[in-house]
């Protein structure tokens, strides 16, 4: 009964916004990109790249979940050959990435969530096992997952703040499809004890700790090697990584307040999604630096400059030679972004007060003092703190991370494990 309200449900949602659909699909190419595959029409190349295969199914919703299950797939296919990981992303942005990193898997866009579409798929793709990353549950691909026979494991798990009282809410909902994962593999205890208290059996709960803290570190970018030859020597390089609408106008405001104090560095800011690069560099005015243009005929930059970063997959790597960093989506109540790219490098990182998106990371840093929070809005103290003593504050976020480390060796042993018991190796 609750699958078939959540069809209904489904498709009278998508009727309804038909029009805003058809509008976007008219205006903008990111829409058309792979409408045929999330329609349910397999693309002919990935039922030739998984043709006389054993093939896992891993899907990373974006470029956040992607970055995370990259050593992942990496370990799988040392640990797997000849086995094809085969990876379906929700966006555009997510699916180029893919692409670029992924070099060994074949890489397709999630098809939407009606059961003759995950049909289709888990008929050519013939799964022996489904990896969803973090949160992404999906409850007809569950329900099409466990018609096929086939395990489903939720790897990085994690219920957010956001969410977990919705989860609570509609337990008589999820309660029936979480059983169907056969096993939900923990950022950490928290999350363990959320996913007990919707209903997830504690078997088939087991912490193995964050994949964001194995990350491989980034290797030196074409811009990153243009900055560090053209930043002014006496300047500080301040990274505002992932911002949203609302927060490039508190960062410049604050930026203008520390140039009129004395301090003297570049300001870069990397927009969380491309659609906003241009509203960024309007706000932003007059002599705004566009870092692909810019690339294109690398000058030496000024005190004073702001760059809007409008690449996709370089802001991990700018971090590298940051003096500072923002992580944005944190002083607007959406959550924050991941403060780990930045603060492996031993930058001290500054977050706004809503982090719950990460939270027993941020909780983690806060309680060996190796990050800056915003207190009562005032950014430009946080960002003169951690310009003038921040140094002992990124090494204790080294440290931190460095700490945390072997989520993915637990994470694959626990993978192989399940296909050895499915008697599938």
């Amino acid at each position: 009964m609750g699958m078939t309200i959540y069809s209904c449900a489904l498709a009278l949602a998508l009727t309804l916004s038909s029009p805003w659909w058809l509008w976007r699909l008219a205006t903008s190419e990111r829409y058309r990109a792979g409408l045929r595959g999330r329609l349910g029409g397999v693309p002919a190349e990935l039922a030739k790249a998984v043709e006389g295969h054993k093939t896992i199914w891993l899907h990373a919703v974006s470029v956040g979940e992607l970055m995370a299950a990259e050593r992942l797939i990496a370990e799988l296919q040392k640990t797997l050959p000849g086995w094809v990981i085969a990876v379906s992303t929700t966006t555009a942005t997510g699916q180029k990435l893919a692409k670029e990193r992924l070099q060994g898997s074949p890489v397709f866009y999630m098809p939407v969530d009606f059961a003759y579409s995950m049909r289709r798929y888990l008929r050519v793709l013939q799964p022996k096992l489904v990896v969803l990353m973090e949160s992404e549950l999906w409850p007809r691909m569950l329900t099409e997952c466990e018609r096929s026979g086939v395990p489903v494991v939720v790897v990085n798990a994690r219920i957010s703040d956001r969410s977990f009282p919705r989860y609570l809410r509609l337990r008589w909902f999820w309660g029936p499809l979480l059983e169907k994962v056969t096993l939900f593999l923990a950022q950490g205890d928290e999350s363990a004890e959320r996913l007990q208290k919707i209903g997830v059996d504690l078997h088939r709960i087991r912490v193995v700790g964050n994949l964001k803290y194995d990350r491989p570190p980034e290797q030196r970018s074409e811009l990153v090697e243009a900055l560090r030859t053209r930043l002014p020597v006496e300047s500080e390089l301040i990274v505002c990584g992932s911002t949203l609408e609302g927060e490039e106008t508190e960062i410049l405001e604050a930026w203008v307040r520390l140039m009129s104090t004395g301090h003297r560095g570049v300001l870069l800011i990397a927009p969380r999604h491309p659609e906003r690069f241009a509203a960024v560099m309007r706000l932003v005015g007059p002599g705004v630096i566009r870092a692909s243009e810019w690339l294109r005929s690398p000058k030496p930059l000024d005190l004073a400059d702001v760059m809007v970063l409008d690449t996709i997959g370089n802001l991990a790597a700018v971090y590298q030679i940051a003096n500072v960093a923002f992580i944005g989506g944190s002083l607007v109540p959406k959550g924050g972004h991941n403060p780990l790219e930045a603060a492996r490098y031993g930058v001290p990182v500054i977050m706004g007060p809503s982090y719950e998106n990460f939270r027993e990371m941020v909780e983690g840093l806060k309680a060996v003092e190796g990050i800056y929070i915003v207190e009562n809005g005032n950014l430009t103290l946080a960002l003169h703190q951690a310009m003038t003593r921040g140094r002992a504050v990124g090494r204790r976020a080294r440290e931190f991370f460095d700490a945390q480390s072997g989520a993915t060796e637990r994470s694959v042993g626990a993978l192989k494990d399940l296909l050895e018991k499915a008697r599938v190796l």
